[in-house]
């Protein structure tokens, strides 16, 4: 006869600033950038010109319990590329807009859309075509490594880089702030 094993719930090993938690709460979309913040900002480009990417898998994680959390990841990036569209595909990412520089119309129509508005709005990027975006977000993010300019409007910094965890590091605290955070951490847990 098998005994079924009951585990406590996890406590969770994260800990958040209050103020951030409390910008963070309400969020039902998040805006990430890709090229240094998905990736590490390198474009590696082989012998035939295609342009290759690395992605961390603890932020594509982070994006898929978002969604499981009904928070909106979307993805607004100024180049377009196969090895792109093949992760954002396999992390079931809808609301994706490519090859676009003027990231902040592409932004207004995903909220229109969806019928948000930038007070429900969190955002990560880390140069500037991403300060349009982050300036109207009621949390505006960026990885340790972004460009100065950046870094200054930001009202959190990631303690991770772009490509290295960051994104992530923000899915976690937006879950956090929601309340969702504890629960999937004890589904994964069991």
């Amino acid at each position: 006869m098998a005994s079924t094993l009951t585990l406590p719930p996890i406590t969770p090993a994260q800990q958040w600033p209050a103020e951030l938690l409390l910008r963070a709460q309400g969020i039902k979309i998040v805006f990430f950038d890709v090229d240094g913040v998905l990736t590490d900002g390198g474009l590696y480009i082989s012998e035939q010109g295609e342009t290759l990417k690395r992605f961390h898998t603890l932020d594509g994680h982070g994006l898929k319990m978002l969604r499981e959390a009904g928070i909106v990841p979307a993805v607004i990036t100024g180049r377009d590329s196969a090895p792109l569209r093949h992760r954002l595909a396999a992390l079931g990412i809808a609301h994706v807009r490519y090859g676009t520089e003027d990231k902040l119309p592409a932004a207004q129509d995903m909220l229109q859309a969806l019928g948000l508005d930038w007070h429900q709005a969190a955002a990560i990027g880390d140069d500037w075509p991403d300060l349009p975006v982050l300036r109207r977000c009621q949390l505006a993010c960026a990885p340790a490594n972004a460009h100065p300019e950046v870094l200054g409007v930001a009202h959190w910094v990631t303690s991770r880089h772009g490509g290295a965890g960051a994104a992530r590091e923000l899915c976690d605290a937006v879950l956090a702030a929601c309340g969702a955070y504890v629960n999937l951490l004890d589904r994964y847990g069991q």
